[in-house]
């Protein structure tokens, strides 16, 4: 069994491991509580687990199955977990899942395609005996409230992204390499929310959770990591907006460079429709033209030519149409 860590605490205490190999281990006492953390188990042994420690048969279907969104179930007296991880990859959301479920006094969590193990947070709680005295309330708590906090830096990294491309659309055009990273951001940051609002959710209904294990003190700190997943949530609405804004803002640049470029082309063909229209005229097979004997005549035409073309160069200039 691919056991990270099975403890058995009292009075916040780590009195010893539990041996989930030997049926005839000691049993925990009722002022005792056990934190059993898996990883990526099997069917058979999840078995195992359930029938020594008399799990409910839906809470072994539920860590089986892969939950896409947040979800807390109870069974009686057992109450099942479940929540996802992520991580930042590249420009993606990897998602993972971790479980848990409570009953009487032990405490079960499993991680399912999630490197990020909670070693650190079973080190905190066993190194703050007044913490650990408050039960497996509080380890699901300080679980819940490590992946949640775990959610900022993803939004953070995101955040410095996406203020980078906002710089990036002020000094130059977006390319379309620019623009696809920002749809696909997008699209991540909106999976993200789908995942954000049933974890709110999640933390709501722990907080007004009645089960003999559940300590009203404890109620409150599930309310408090609600409170960062709706932080998190505004962060990521905020960072859809200036997203928004960064896509619109290149568009305007866009729709501005395309009209200079069209005043500049209708500017120049104004210009050059003088000589073409004086050369059209004087191309025309008429045997009698004005001035066609004139000594002067094709200089005259010529100065005249230059001198409207100048003047019309003039007045484009003035008008910043070139």
């Amino acid at each position: 069994m691919p056991i990270a860590a099975a403890r058995v605490y009292s009075d916040g205490h780590r009195l010893r491991h539990l041996r989930l190999h030997e049926p005839e281990d000691r049993p925990i006492q009722p002022h005792q509580f056990a934190w059993i953390g898996l990883v990526d188990p099997t069917e058979d042994e999840l078995r195992v687990l359930q029938d020594r420690f008399n799990l409910h048969p839906l809470i072994i279907e539920d860590v089986l199955c892969e939950h896409p969104l947040p979800k807390v179930s109870v069974y009686g007296e057992q109450v099942f977990v479940a929540a996802r991880t992520g991580r930042l990859e590249g420009e993606e959301i990897i998602y993972g899942e971790t479980c848990a479920f409570l009953c009487r006094n032990i405490v079960i969590t499993i991680r399912k395609g999630s490197d990020r193990g909670f070693t650190e947070v079973r080190r905190h709680l066993e190194g703050a005996p007044t913490l650990l005295r408050n039960g497996i309330a509080y380890v699901l708590y300080s679980i819940l409230d490590f992946i949640v906090d775990s959610y900022q830096p993803i939004v953070d990294a995101i955040e410095e992204e996406v203020l980078e491309m906002e710089r990036r659309a002020l000094d130059a055009f977006l390319s379309r390499e620019d623009v696809t990273h920002i749809f696909n951001l997008r699209q991540s940051l909106v999976r993200f929310r789908r995942v954000l609002g049933p974890m709110e959710e999640v933390c709501a209904r722990l907080e007004h959770l009645h089960m003999p294990f559940m300590d009203p003190a404890i109620r409150p700190y599930f309310r408090d990591v609600g409170d960062h997943v709706r932080r998190v949530s505004s962060a990521i609405e905020q960072l859809r907006d200036v997203l928004s804004s960064v896509f619109e803002v290149a568009n305007l640049f866009e729709s501005q460079r395309q009209s200079a470029i069209t005043r500049q082309l209708a500017a120049w063909a104004g210009i050059l429709a003088v000589p073409t229209a004086v050369a059209g005229i004087y191309g025309m097979n008429f045997e009698y033209l004005p001035e066609l004997q004139w000594k002067y005549g094709y200089f005259a035409v010529l100065g005249f030519v230059v001198t409207v073309m100048l003047a019309l160069y003039f007045v484009f200039r003035r008008a910043k149409w070139l």
